[in-house]
């Protein structure tokens, strides 16, 4: 099992275990909200912005407990594997007989984030993935260029929903042969009027990457730097666990 590499810390900043952290969308927000950051993902990230390492994230996520390492960290993000729940996959790909099997990581991640004893939080974008939605967030909550509603269990801790503001029109994009425009641009896929990697970098607040596919698969920083900003609030006042 790959140790933990050595981590810069800034002072007294927390740190945060970014779980299945592609790219560092999640990263980037955490570390702007106050923590120090420490990524693993089972693929090569070198545009990964923080301290990283390569690994299945499970597998390395239990040898943290079994060796008492995970006492290092204060708060671990996780962004499972989501084919097997979204809805592009139990919609559209699946009706047209498109991709292959995918696996659902979500409960095993969740076990292991309770048997760690830290608060956590599992994110997961709309569609049927079992988790509980304690919180959604959505890129007109932060005036960004997306909507990418993305759901997130809250373990061992809460926080006050934000509220959700009216959409101010539609996802730029081609619909059954037909153009839309509108004030976002869709963070998914490639072709039928898909946004450039320019365009999605600016969309999302990413600028450390170009890889479209890292684009695609990440979450806008500004949502986790809300949730990093809150749970360090509650933890400063005594409240969060």
């Amino acid at each position: 099992m790959t140790h933990l590499i050595p981590i810069r810390r800034d002072g007294d900043r927390p740190l945060l275990l970014d779980l299945y952290s592609c790219a560092g969308g999640a990263g980037r927000g955490f570390d702007r909200a106050g923590f120090d950051v420490v990524g693993v993902d089972i693929r090569p990230r070198p545009n990964y912005p923080f301290a990283f390492v390569q690994a299945d994230a499970l597998a390395f996520l239990a040898d943290l407990i079994a060796t008492g390492e995970i006492e290092r960290f204060s708060f671990v993000h996780s962004s499972p594997p989501c084919q097997a729940g979204c809805a592009l996959t139990v919609g559209t790909n699946r009706a047209m007989g498109w991709g292959g099997a995918h696996v659902d990581l979500v409960a095993p991640t969740r076990v292991l984030l309770e048997a760690s004893g830290l608060p956590y939080v599992i994110e997961q974008p709309n569609g049927r993935a079992e988790i509980r939605k304690d919180l959604t967030l959505c890129g007109e909550m932060f005036g960004l260029g997306v909507l990418r509603h993305r759901n997130f269990e809250l373990g061992r801790w809460s926080v006050t929903r934000p509220a959700h503001p009216r959409h101010r029109g539609r996802v730029r994009g081609w619909r059954h042969g037909e153009f839309f425009d509108g004030p976002y641009v869709a963070a998914y896929g490639n072709g039928g009027g898909k946004p450039t990697v320019a365009e999605l970098q600016t969309a999302m607040g990413i600028d450390w990457t170009d890889v479209r596919e890292e684009l695609t698969e990440a979450i806008p920083p500004a949502y986790s730097q809300w949730i990093g900003t809150a749970f360090l609030a509650q933890a400063r006042a005594g409240v969060a666990a």
